[in-house]
């Protein structure tokens, strides 16, 4: 598993990758390969009175209507403190919704200071609610890992292994099956989800899609299977490593013991799945996606069967009493 990587995001990178904001560039254009610290907006609030201390620097500053009125009502002195306290904070850039008219004061101060102006057509809730959700996919934490990323029957499944193992070839039988493939070869990998907990998997760039199979090449699943076949992303619930059999090691044969495959500090579900010459991994790696699916509903099929073995032992075993009688007779 490669090490975190720190996204890191320019203005320029949000203008080219998120057309539905509607952003275009009002004035400071020289400074828009600023960098972006913090995946969350922020509002100027008080600091237009001339109070900077809630403001963070190379954070994205929205204006809306409440905050373009005040500037727009305020004159001589006033204005020029509200427009250098929020400049004074350095931020990344200055975005204005529904289009409002800009002051002409802040339009030249954002000139003079290279800290791009942007103006948007979309209302204040919903300019923010589309940078945070940006800002949170490019900037979370991401790796990237050697394997094969699957959704079988819902499960996101990661398969890893030595090269020559037999993961894209496994990948492939599942594919026929009617399953679905995300990544082959290099998977990305980014914490994300509402709390950080979700670790979600994609393909790299121009090889999504495609798969190498040895002796045959590179293929287009999309264009051999058809767009049901594939997918963008997908979370990954459940690490599955081919190993080559060997006759000296000892393998879980009950699944008492649950594994776990650390990524980016979270603990995803791990089996060590030993592969040799009659075994068909494909059909074990579908009853693993449907095993996890039962201990996601809380039934784990090989602690209830411990638990159904204990008490039929404990009910065949006779009461010290009836031995005693036994052995007086």
């Amino acid at each position: 598993m490669g090490q975190p990587a720190t996204p890191s995001v320019t203005v320029a990178q949000l203008l080219a990758a998120e057309p539905r904001l509607a952003l275009t560039v009002v004035a400071g254009l020289a400074g828009i390969g600023r960098s972006v610290a913090a995946p969350r907006i922020q509002k100027p609030g008080l600091a237009l009175t001339g109070w900077p201390e809630q403001l963070h620097p190379e954070r994205i500053l929205v204006l809306g209507g409440t905050e373009i009125e005040y500037l727009s009502r305020v004159e001589g002195e006033a204005r020029t403190v509200a427009i250098a306290t929020v400049l004074g904070s350095r931020p990344a850039c200055v975005i204005i919704c529904r289009e409002l008219p800009s002051p002409p004061e802040l339009t030249s101060a954002c000139d003079e200071a290279r800290v791009p102006l942007l103006s948007s057509t979309l209302v204040t809730a919903d300019l923010i609610s589309g940078v945070t959700a940006w800002l949170q996919e490019q900037m979370s934490p991401q790796t990237s890992t050697h394997g094969v990323l699957l959704d079988v029957l819902g499960i996101g499944i990661l398969l890893l292994g030595k090269s020559g193992i037999g993961k894209s070839e496994t990948a492939l039988d599942l594919v026929v099956r009617g399953h679905r493939l995300v990544a082959d070869d290099i998977v990305h990998i980014r914490r994300r989800g509402e709390k950080g907990t979700a670790i979600i998997g994609s393909g790299s760039g121009i090889i999504r899609h495609h798969m190498e199979i040895r002796g045959l090449g590179i293929i287009n699943i999309k264009d051999l299977f058809g767009i049901a076949a594939v997918r963008e992303t997908k979370k990954i619930e459940l690490v599955i490593e081919l190993v080559e059999w060997d006759e000296t090691e000892e393998y879980d044969r009950l699944g008492l013991d649950d594994e776990v495959f650390e990524v980016l500090g979270i603990a995803i579900p791990k089996l060590r799945l030993p592969v040799r010459p009659g075994r068909n991994v494909a059909t074990i790696i579908e009853v693993a996606a449907r095993n996890q699916l039962l201990k996601l509903q809380g039934h784990h099929s090989a602690r209830e069967f411990q638990d159904r073995l204990n008490r039929a032992i404990a009910e065949a075993r006779p009461s010290p009493a009836t031995v005693d009688a036994d052995a007086i007779e």
